[in-house]
């Protein structure tokens, strides 16, 4: 299965990633940015984003199920994807793939983004501040269609810890993707799951 924790930039969602996979037994965090970050060294720098390279968003699925296939468990992604083709691409992968998904919105309101962004003091972090605070517009227009494309938790004065419970509770509670009324019905069950390692 995988844990897709998505929202702007700077609400919390690595943190948040890493307690879930303390609580989370055979769980495992996959940074898909490293992804990004190995296709720039063959493409180059791209316009706005490594988001844009079509690349980027096969291999996030492919990379997904080998892991899975090869170990198991849970997935947990912290990735923001704030393009709803590129999302909408992403999903149809894993769900192809057959892999049971749910996707969580990490939100807090514009003042408590702007706070935690400004307060976070990861040298890489700091060095992301600006382009993290001028992509708080993008998140806002794609909250409209993120709404129904995931489950949105409030993370406002919730600490990562805390949040982190929730989501678990929550996976606990409704088991795999509740989203898959979303998807065309002749993309599920497309690929069968690895009986060798039960994702």
């Amino acid at each position: 299965m995988i844990i897709w924790l998505n929202g702007a930039f700077g609400v919390g969602k690595t943190t948040t990633a890493r307690h879930l996979t303390t609580l989370l037994p055979d769980s495992r965090l996959l940074d898909t940015e490293q992804v990004g970050y190995m296709l720039r060294h063959v493409l180059g720098r791209p316009a706005r984003d490594f988001q844009e390279f079509p690349p980027w968003r096969g291999l996030v699925v492919e990379t997904a199920r080998q892991v899975l296939d090869h170990v198991g468990g849970t997935l947990v992604v912290p990735q923001t994807v704030l393009e709803k083709p590129y999302w909408r691409e992403i999903r149809t992968g894993l769900v192809q793939a057959g892999i049971p998904l749910r996707h969580f919105v990490l939100h807090a309101d514009h003042n408590t983004l702007v706070e935690r962004i400004q307060n976070d003091t990861d040298p890489e972090s700091i060095g992301a501040r600006g382009r993290r605070l001028d992509h708080l517009h993008d998140y806002d227009e794609a909250l409209l269609w993120l709404r129904g494309e995931a489950e949105l938790i409030d993370t406002t004065g919730i600490p990562p810890a805390a949040v982190a419970k929730l989501v678990m509770t929550t996976v606990r509670h409704q088991g795999a993707s509740t989203m898959r009324e979303n998807v065309h019905p002749g993309f599920l069950g497309s690929s069968p799951r690895s009986a060798r390692n039960p994702r």
